[in-house]
């Protein structure tokens, strides 16, 4: 095993309950690109309509992407707490395995612009967002 390899088993061991409850994985991240991909097996727990997954869980796995490529890419960083975030729906995302991806477009100090996009099974994307984020970091020594 990589050490790549070891961080995505270590990130995925500490992440938040919320992406294991969504079926949600680390499965690649590059630190230069500031960027993250997530792979998500959502349940029809979490539909509405049979199998249309509810708008707020797309946003909860568009945040997660977003909010992780920075922490990922700067240790320094503690906290991602989002200001705005804005969730496009291009069609109805089923149920079923998803793929997602989160990059930071700019960051400041304290401030990152992020974007996002979320892809089914088929490779057809079906949802994108954009966020402002405050960053809190760790303090200095």
């Amino acid at each position: 095993m990589n050490n790549k390899q070891k961080a995505i088993q270590q990130i995925n061991k500490q992440g938040p309950k919320l992406i294991g409850l969504l079926g949600g994985q680390l499965i690649d991240f590059d630190t230069e690109k500031t960027a993250c991909t997530f792979e998500f097996n959502i349940s029809k727990d979490y539909c509405h309509s049979i199998d249309i997954v509810q708008g707020g869980f797309v946003t909860a796995m568009l945040d997660a992407a977003m909010s992780h490529a920075i922490f990922i890419s700067d240790e320094d960083i503690k906290n991602v707490s989002s200001l705005e975030i804005k969730t496009s729906y291009l069609e109805a995302t089923r149920a079923g395995k998803l793929r997602v991806e989160g990059w930071v477009i700019k960051q400041s100090y304290k401030t990152a612009f992020m974007e996002g996009r979320l892809y089914n099974a088929d490779n057809e994307l079906t949802a994108t967002a954009s966020s402002v984020a405050k960053l809190l970091r760790q303090p200095k020594q």
